[in-house]
């Protein structure tokens, strides 16, 4: 299995990925933290994937995909924090006032779980920011801790996988979910401990 990460640009491949079942429910489409959450909560049905086909059509793009030779097998959002809910968010401190680049979703295709795709996606999404000039990269994933994250909860990634990736520990945040606490993890180009 030869794992390919590429900027998100088909739409098809993004709704296989984060889309719904039914074109007029109500799913997340990733854009939770993507959009102001006024714009967010107004979206409805089929209006939350015309405005995915408008971010697939402005640069850069508003992710990564991954995909087993073609088939799509995995997504991470990835994008300027500036242009994120996370530049407002008051439970996920900033570290000081550059432009980084915030990764807040990794999601693998079920039936291809437990393959290391996540890691791919992770790395992947790295090199995305990195060739398009951000300085660094955080994600805010839980602080588990080996423990089992629920699956519906797991997008946000762990602390081991963000480690992996040449990630460290930045800051605590005030943010929790499934009950375990989230840190703020960042990559810096040329920092020890980076690949």
């Amino acid at each position: 299995m030869v794992i390919e990460v590429r900027p998100a640009t088909s739409f098809e491949d993004i709704r296989t990925m984060v889309g719904p079942k039914r074109p007029d429910a109500n799913v997340c489409w990733c854009l939770s933290y993507r959009v102001p959450s006024k714009l967010n909560l107004a979206l409805r049905g089929p209006e939350r994937g015309a405005l995915v086909k408008g971010l697939i059509a402005q640069n850069p793009p508003p992710g990564v995909l991954a995909y087993d030779g073609d088939e799509v097998v995995g997504w991470a959002a990835v994008h300027p924090r500036a242009d994120t809910s996370f530049a407002r968010n008051r439970k996920i401190p900033h570290v000081d006032d550059s432009d980084v680049w915030s990764i807040w979703c990794i999601r693998v295709r079920p039936g291809h779980r437990g393959q290391g795709i996540s890691h791919h996606l992770l790395k992947g999404a790295v090199q995305f920011a990195l060739d398009r000039g951000a300085p660094a990269i955080e994600g805010y994933p839980v602080d588990n801790q080996g423990q089992k994250v629920d699956l519906t909860m797991a997008y946000v990634g762990t602390r081991a996988l963000f480690e992996r990736a040449g990630f460290t520990k930045a800051a605590a945040t005030d943010s929790v979910i499934n009950g375990f606490p989230r840190v703020l993890m960042r990559y810096e180009p040329g920092l020890t401990g980076n690949h």
